[in-house]
């Protein structure tokens, strides 16, 4: 008979497994490097299985750790939900919050939707627009939180992550190797002047404009059709296509930070357990990439 397997050790194979290496993952869950590994032997003994392939550079799920992973995220889920609704208090009320393009349908659509369930009395609206749009309506009371890019050394705010733009081109076309270089960029956009047109003025790149998009989906569109490389967040880069490097002759684009504003015209309980909730959907993002 297998030992029951607690749910503690299941936390722990899952920060393992997103970080792919015991020593990240003990500086994030606050525990020394020898009591994640011997949590994770507890699991393996439990299971019956080896969940990881151990290697000199980290390590790797095996195909039995790959095939728990959607469980044991179900069991945290529930649990952390379970908790949570027995020891808040209903909230209700409107929360407004703006996001980027790029995370609206990767980082935050999972944290939006378990908030929605765990308080559903709270109106949620929200609002997918630029970055400077949504700090104006920030400003104007149009909003409550705002996930905005920080290009500047003067954060206003919480800084949730760091998530540098950089230049992509796609797998299939070659399109990064061609005289002038046809580029995809944002409409009238003062970012796209000034960090993307010149960091490849800065380096004598000629290129020119063969797309004008309103939106990043457009953006991705004409990149994974060869019509165009352009600019995306490291985080966002679409299957297919890859980050040009300087080994490939391009600079970084910049190193935006990705951070949460406040309105100042008020606040609520709903306003922070949303913003808390933000706050856990960029956890992974903090991760530092396996050595």
């Amino acid at each position: 008979m297998h030992e029951p397997v607690e749910s503690d050790l299941l936390r722990t194979f899952l920060v393992v497994a997103e970080t792919s290496n015991f020593s990240a993952a003990a500086q994030r869950i606050g525990r020394t490097q020898s009591a994640v590994s011997t949590q994770i032997k507890r699991l393996e003994e439990a299971i019956g299985e080896a969940l990881f392939e151990r290697g000199a550079r980290g390590v790797l799920l095996t195909r039995q750790g790959i095939q728990l992973v959607p469980y044991a995220r179900r069991v945290i889920d529930l649990l952390n939900e379970a908790a949570a609704r027995i020891r808040s208090k209903p909230l209700d009320g409107p929360v407004r919050i703006g996001i980027p393009e790029e995370y609206s349908q990767t980082v935050l659509p999972r944290a939006l939707a378990a908030f929605a369930v765990r308080h559903p009395a709270v109106e949620v609206t929200v609002s997918c627009d630029y970055t400077s749009r949504n700090i104006a309506a920030l400003e104007r009371d149009e909003l409550d939180l705002a996930v905005v890019f920080d290009w500047s050394d003067q954060t206003n705010g919480e800084v949730l992550c760091v998530d540098p733009t950089v230049w992509v081109t796609s797998l299939v076309h070659r399109l990064h190797d061609m005289d002038p270089l046809p580029i995809a960029t944002y409409r009238n956009s003062t970012w796209c002047r000034d960090f993307a047109l010149r960091s490849l003025e800065q380096i004598g790149r000629n290129y020119r404009v063969a797309f004008i998009a309103d939106t990043g989906s457009g953006l991705k569109n004409a990149l994974t059709a060869g019509l165009a490389v352009t600019t995306l967040s490291r985080s966002s880069i679409p299957p297919g296509c890859r980050e040009l490097t300087a080994d490939d002759g391009f600079p970084p684009v910049d190193s935006s930070k990705v951070v949460l504003r406040r309105s100042t015209f008020r606040s609520s309980e709903a306003v922070r357990e949303l913003a808390e909730m933000v706050r856990e959907a960029f956890q992974p993002m903090l991760a530092p990439p396996m050595m």
